[in-house]
């Protein structure tokens, strides 16, 4: 495993690998760029099968991160961390708070929040340790509802530019994944009256979908090959992949998970496939602009935190437009989007400012 080679191929500024005897703690935090601000991105606990999928998993959130954030209009760069553990065996108050003492170690170059397998609880321990911590309960709180309104509003958006209405009623939406972004994501669309299919590796999750929302469930090895008019994945990345992409029998894949591509050319099976793709890093958009009203003058407002995230409706019917215009994926035109705005924002820099 060469990390200085992954890190050119990703081009990020700064990569560090976190260890903590005392609380066991193992952790890579992945700064991919600050060109805009301080990288915000949140802290994910997973069982990864080794280090270098861990390493992997970082690096392409935190340049997600860099993407979701420019195209978001937010003036924050691109960062990730993840902690390599099973979230509901290995959680302490030690890991965590060691956790928030490397996080410190970047003086403000990096801003944690809550991810995969963390919560709220887990970042007030990161705060005993730092400053430069988001999602906290006393602030924005836990970013999972707001994430998930922006995907209900980037689903709308699909279905305007795929079927000429957003009407979701009837439709059936098939829902991979039942977590907290997830399950918030099904009352939304549940409340429309679309017909949801949810699906997760975790049964209680399923059990209580079923139970609370009388949605129908498929089991996770088949989910693929549910016939719906919108695939919506909620759940870890990659799930776009040379094994999946013939098994899919949808018109729309629009959902909260990152790094939904295993590699940018699958955006051009989909399109050749004749199914819209709403690019991961604009829809999933949310929650970190949830977090980064907390940042802003006059404190956190969650009324302007969901009249922002509804603003991804907009947001995807320029990059559908874009990749019309330039006959291109609209994968690429996201990219083309935020790379645009990287790019004009720090030109600023060559004038000199006293702030």
């Amino acid at each position: 495993m060469n990390v200085f080679e992954r890190m050119a191929s990703f081009e990020h500024e700064q990569v560090s690998f976190c260890y903590d005897e005392v609380s066991g703690l193992k952790a890579i935090i992945a700064i991919h760029s600050t060109a805009l601000g301080p990288a915000l991105g949140g802290c994910r606990m997973w069982t990864y099968e080794d280090d270098e999928a861990a390493l992997k998993d970082a690096l392409r959130l935190s340049r997600g991160m860099t993407y979701k954030n420019a195209a978001a209009g937010l003036n924050l760069g691109g960062g990730k961390a993840v902690i390599i553990g099973d979230p509901r065996r290995e959680k302490s108050e030690q890991l965590f708070r060691a956790f928030g003492r490397f996080v410190d170690s970047f003086g403000g170059r990096y801003i944690t929040a809550e991810d995969v397998g963390t919560a709220c609880e887990d970042m007030e321990y990161v705060k005993m340790e730092t400053d430069y911590v988001a999602g906290l309960r006393q602030t924005s709180g836990d970013p999972s509802p707001v994430t998930a309104f922006g995907v209900y509003r980037g689903i709308k958006a699909c279905a305007k530019w795929k079927f000429g209405n957003e009407r979701l009623r009837g439709r059936t939406i098939v829902v991979q994944g039942l977590g907290h972004v997830g399950m918030n994501l099904v009352r939304h669309l549940v409340d429309e009256g679309a017909r949801v299919v949810g699906s997760d590796v975790f049964q209680d999750r399923v059990q209580a979908a079923v139970e609370e929302l009388k949605i129908e469930s498929v089991e996770p090895q088949k989910v693929y090959d549910v016939e719906c008019d919108i695939f919506a994945p909620c759940a870890l990345g990659a799930v776009i992949n040379d094994n999946t992409i013939d098994r899919f029998r949808c018109s729309v894949i629009a959902g909260a998970a990152n790094n939904q591509l295993e590699e940018p050319r699958h955006a051009e099976l989909l399109e050749k496939r004749g199914i819209l793709y709403a690019p991961d890093f604009v829809i999933n958009a949310g929650g970190v602009v949830n977090c980064s009203v907390e940042f802003e003058s006059g404190g956190y407002d969650r009324n302007k935190a969901y009249s922002k995230a509804s603003m991804i409706y907009d947001r995807l019917m320029q990059i559908f437009e874009i990749a019309q215009r330039e006959k291109t994926t609209t994968h690429k035109a996201a990219e083309l989007l935020a790379e645009d705005r990287i790019r004009k924002v720090t030109g600023l820099k060559r004038i000199w400012s006293a702030r």
